[in-house]
């Protein structure tokens, strides 16, 4: 087996009903249950018009500005993929266009994570498939590898292994581990609720405040009334 040059099989991914729930909730109050520990960088912004993303990873480690293993990987992917690239962060050379996504669109893929550039932007904003870039270049790619496919792989720090819940809105992107998915599920679903209890109470006149110079207090803040 040749590192850096491999394609190896996905062992597992993270369950359909859960992946569906998180597609249900903001990627904030997710990103808040994991301690704000994780992201993909401000730098990774979306190119489609509108609506978030939900679904599995598959990850590909690609060479910068080389698709050739990005190809490969549409023919690999299942519905209800997302297909994770980290080329670098290069911008040079565009990794995808409109072929590619209507390709991807007739697998099935339900979005994509590109650490690299695309290019027919206006073809990613009219079919509207949830995509994610750091950049956007008319300069087409090369097709020579090498690269990995199902490897773990890692964008601005985020660690993204192949069946990891990838999701995604207009604040970014962000990976939910398959091991701690039910935990974190869990946990912002009870933050969800509670953000729209605090909702109802801005709206009603009665949210709680008292918070703010409790905090400043305990800071040792000197407040004008001291």
């Amino acid at each position: 087996m040749t590192t850096g040059f491999r394609i190896l099989k996905r062992a597992r991914t993270a369950p359909a009903d859960i992946v569906a729930e998180f597609a249900k909730l903001p990627v904030a109050n997710v990103s808040d249950c994991m301690s704000r520990m994780t992201a993909a960088g401000p730098a990774l912004r979306p190119m489609h018009r509108s609506g978030g993303m939900a679904g599995v990873a598959l990850t590909v480690k690609a060479r910068p500005g080389d698709n050739l293993m990005l190809h490969k990987a549409l023919d690999l992917a299942v519905p209800g993929d997302v297909i994770v690239v980290d080329a670098g962060g290069a911008l040079d050379n565009a990794l995808m266009g409109e072929l590619m996504l209507a390709y991807a669109i007739k697998r099935g893929v339900v979005g994509f994570v590109i650490n690299g550039a695309i290019r027919d932007l206006d073809n990613f904003r009219d079919l509207n498939l949830p995509t994610y870039a750091v950049g956007v270049t008319h300069r087409g790619p090369y097709k020579e590898g090498p690269g990995e496919i199902n490897v773990p792989i890692a964008i601005a720090g985020m660690v993204i292994h192949p069946g990891d819940i990838i999701i995604g809105d207009s604040d970014g992107v962000l990976c939910v581990p398959i091991d701690a998915a039910e935990t974190v599920l869990k946990a912002t679903q009870a933050k969800s609720a509670a953000e729209i209890k605090q909702m109802a109470d801005i709206e009603a006149g009665t949210n709680d405040r008292s918070w703010i110079d409790r905090a400043l207090k305990e800071r040792g803040c000197t407040l004008y009334d001291d």
